[in-house]
């Protein structure tokens, strides 16, 4: 017996629609899979991201082309020859926009918009026109070749190896036998951290610098991936318990960006965080499910996808896909559900600009836990830049804080 068109034709769109659901879902699971993978796994390889016109000697001044950070207000580095030469930027002197009429490609023809900045100073390398990377540490170097501070090597020993770590003493003089820990941030080295040595030196902190896992230079952990503060917290750990057993009266921690979800972990299951006396964070990850959320929609990745990726992450089932050693449960790093949980005092340094790193849960936290939590919104500055922009003041607010 044939069967009739209409139930053909039926059959077909369904075969079709059960097809293209199956093709939708296979893409959705790989965007996000895709997505998970590219949150844990550390990038140490990065790129030349700036462009040098120019270089006059004589004027102490550079010239790059224009963009969202090489006119931005501050004082910032440049990493020179991929990385093996630096120079330090100071102040804008002038900006030039660009010449010339729109194209049909929808840019522009002749010259393109550049900006001057002062060169403060070349610490290795030669600064010439062609590529460079954008440093927004602005130092680079040890505490000693940057700063000029007394420092040594040591060597501080976690589960997953021997971790080199910064020891600089403080001033004599101001020193009340307290230490501070400074916790860089995701994919960033330690130099992240040399802003803050001079206001902890002046105060008379002994300051702790260590490498956390999967740093370059670092033992990896067993799956080279980041765990986003969750395993990462055990090196914060095995740094304070080197403090308090080489004499440390109290601890200070400092950290920013996952750094400060890193510290927040430690503080919640050390069994030493009871000798930590204040915390400061940077534009810290208080939430990490804000942070993807946000990375989400500057990506344009539909928000189920990101749901996804978050559940790919925190199952057992999904480990082999990721390449993990243990699932990564995103609501465990949520510290404005936690706010019960925090029983130190905090002070939160957060730009209202931060593109990278939302402002809201660090507010959001501060409202749950009033007294104990206080925050400083930056009025204008890239992620984790507000020293950058104003030393004087974020150097004043934390040694404020800290006194």
């Amino acid at each position: 017996m044939k069967t009739p068109a209409s139930a053909r034709r039926a059959v077909v769109v369904s075969a079709s629609v059960a097809g293209g659901a199956a093709l939708g879902g296979a893409v959705s699971m790989g965007t996000a899979t895709y997505f998970a993978h590219r949150i844990i796994t550390p990038e140490h390889e990065k790129k030349d991201d700036t462009t040098i016109v120019s270089v006059d000697e004589a004027a102490g001044t550079v010239t790059l082309r224009a963009n969202a950070w090489t006119t931005a207000p501050g004082r910032y580095g440049l990493w020179l020859d991929h990385g093996a030469g630096h120079a330090r930027l100071g102040a804008v002197v002038q900006q030039t926009l660009a010449e010339g009429a729109a194209t049909h490609e929808g840019g522009r023809s002749g010259r393109k918009a550049t900006v001057t900045r002062e060169v403060l100073g070349v610490d290795v390398g030669e600064l010439a026109p062609g590529s460079a990377r954008w440093n927004k540490y602005f130092y680079c170097g040890t505490p000693g070749s940057a700063l000029g501070l007394d420092y040594e090597d040591v060597v501080v020993t976690s589960d997953v190896g021997d971790l080199p770590t910064w020891r600089v003493p403080g001033d004599p003089e101001a020193d009340r036998g307290d230490w501070a820990i400074l916790v860089h941030g995701r994919s960033a080295q330690r130099e992240e951290t040399l802003r803050a040595l001079p206001v902890l030196h002046r105060l008379g902190f002994t300051s702790l610098v260590p490498m956390y896992r999967n740093d370059i230079g670092a033992p990896p952990s067993a799956d080279g991936r980041y765990s986003l503060g969750l395993s990462e917290w055990r090196d914060i750990d095995a740094a304070m318990r080197y403090a308090l057993a080489h004499g440390a009266r109290r601890l200070v921690i400092v950290g920013w960006s996952m750094g400060g979800a890193v510290v927040l972990q430690a503080l919640n299951r050390s069994d030493v965080a009871h000798r930590v006396h204040r915390v400061v964070l940077n534009g810290p990850v208080i939430d990490w499910g804000s942070v993807l959320a946000h990375q989400a929609d500057l990506h344009f990745i539909p928000r189920p996808v990101d749901h996804l990726a978050r559940s790919l992450l925190r199952s057992k089932a999904s480990r082999y896909l990721l390449r993990i050693a243990e699932p990564v449960d995103v609501a465990a790093t949520n510290w404005v559900d936690r706010a019960d949980e925090v029983s130190h005092r905090i002070f939160i340094i957060h730009s209202a600009t931060d593109d990278t790193v939302p402002f809201g849960p660090s507010q959001d936290l501060a409202r749950r836990r009033p007294g104990m939590v206080h925050t400083f919104v930056w009025p204008h500055a890239r992620h984790c830049q507000e020293w950058n922009t104003n030393s004087s003041l974020w150097e004043d607010l934390v040694a404020s804080f800290l006194r």
